[in-house]
């Protein structure tokens, strides 16, 4: 059964509104609340001023069910590099413990502050392509409890197909792709070339067994043998992780 629209409903789109960031606020943290069970959801800020008690940097964040996460680290342009930064980080990494948080989260693009993150024991685990310059945005947790984050397992697969399969090829690859989650995996980027004919997907799997285990996946071998019988295709599959660059001189 189709739900027939509101006849009476009113689309507006404007700029900034306060009152509807704090409706929206307070109804998806009620909705978070019951289904998670957890309603700890709290602020989180740190401020550094100097002996005049001017801003020199700061930083705002949350913690919710045990999870700390960062939204916004600055530090004033002359007083940077001088370990303004690692304080703010260093502080609000406590807090959160102190809140009963056992990990923190941020996401920095790659123009901003990645190699601080790595330093102050930030692992990377995701990354969102496509914004302006060509840069990506870089996602990153910290365990607070000493434990080691799980690194994912990240492979590059290159596929080429015959021109007269790229139809069964699709149905082939939207059925094998939908099994990724059940093997802890996900798809974090797909290419195609313009004839259609090339295909590149960057998958990453939580873990070695999780990779293994959608290899021997038996389902796979069944889609290809349903949607694309005697078919070869050419492929490449390799394991990669992220080059680091070297750091800037000076």
């Amino acid at each position: 059964m189709t739900t027939e629209p509101d006849a009476g409903l009113a689309v507006a789109v404007g700029g900034e509104d306060p009152e509807l960031s704090g409706r929206l606020s307070a109804e998806l943290t009620t909705f978070n609340n019951a289904a998670t069970g957890a309603d700890d959801e709290a602020d989180l800020s740190v401020r550094a001023t100097d002996g005049a008690g001017e801003l020199v940097g700061g930083l705002t964040g949350w913690t919710w069910g045990g999870c700390g996460g960062i939204n916004m680290l600055w530090v004033r342009e002359d007083h940077r590099r001088r370990g303004v930064g690692g304080r703010l980080l260093r502080a609000a990494e406590e807090e959160a413990r102190r809140r009963g948080c056992d990990r923190m989260i941020v996401s920095s693009f790659e123009f901003q502050a990645p190699p601080f993150y790595r330093r102050h024991g930030y692992v990377q685990v995701g990354r969102s392509e496509g914004f302006p310059g060509g840069y990506a945005d870089l996602h990153f947790i910290k365990r607070l409890d000493g434990s080691e984050p799980r690194s994912r397992i990240r492979v590059v697969a290159v596929l080429d197909v015959p021109e007269e399969h790229l139809a069964a090829f699709a149905r082939y690859e939207e059925r094998v792709l939908a099994l990724l989650a059940g093997h802890g995996g996900r798809l974090e980027q797909r290419l195609r070339t313009g004839d259609g004919r090339t295909e590149v997907h960057l998958l990453s799997f939580t873990g070695r067994d999780g990779y293994d285990s959608y290899l021997a996946d038996p389902r796979r071998a069944a889609y290809r043998a349903e949607e694309l019988p005697g078919v070869e295709l050419a492929a490449r599959v390799l394991e990669v992780s992220e080059v680091q660059p070297p750091p800037a001189a000076g």
